[in-house]
């Protein structure tokens, strides 16, 4: 073989080896769904610093809180205003416009949250929820609970969105619904939608 086929091939291999492992894929990639469902068999990252975007689409265990009373319809870093009873969140690293799935340990049951805010600032949580996401998942009582969050779409600088590990475990119209609102709170229009 000539040198540069042998180059072409090893380049051929090595990149393809290197996009299998590369992490999450846009949502209308083939192979999107395979690689959320590889993801969510990886273990969970560590709570990520703060400033510090995570794209990887990983899990991602630690502690829960919600917003105090007086956080009610401040302004958040995406610049919409807080509703106590709308399924948002604030993280430290998932990107802004993200939807995810999160789960409190202890009980089990779930909420579908979008992040449009950063925080929380206090060591070893990993999300901050609106109050009326705390009441579905039982931590108001308490403060603050053990949970896991799986991002299920994650915006691109460039208005792609990606599927993270918690797309693995939803339905494809979940999927179709976090891939419009990761969409709609990026700026970039859904696919599929007629202009009004």
């Amino acid at each position: 073989m000539i040198k540069w086929q042998a180059a072409l091939v090893a380049g051929w291999i090595g990149g393809s080896a290197s996009a299998a492992v590369a992490g999450p894929l846009p949502a209308e990639t083939p192979g999107a769904a395979q690689e959320a469902s590889r993801l969510d068999k990886l273990p969970p990252v560590t709570a990520g610093q703060a400033g510090r975007v995570d794209r990887s689409g990983r899990k991602v265990k630690g502690r829960a809180s919600f917003y105090a009373a007086h956080f009610s319809h401040r302004k958040m870093a995406d610049g919409r205003r807080l509703n106590p009873n709308a399924n948002v969140a604030a993280s430290k690293t998932l990107p802004l416009g993200s939807v995810a799935k999160v789960t409190n340990l202890e009980n089990g049951k779930t909420a579908t949250v979008r992040i449009e805010d950063r925080g929380p600032y206090v060591g070893g949580r990993v999300v901050d929820l609106a109050p009326g996401v705390a009441d579905q998942l039982d931590i108001k009582q308490k403060g603050v609970a053990p949970v896991e969050v799986k991002p299920i779409t994650l915006p691109r600088p460039d208005g792609t969105v990606e599927l993270g590990a918690g797309a693995a475990d939803a339905s494809p119209e979940q999927v179709r619904q976090a891939v419009e609102m990761s969409q709609e709170l990026s700026g970039t229009k859904p696919t599929g939608v007629a202009e009004r």
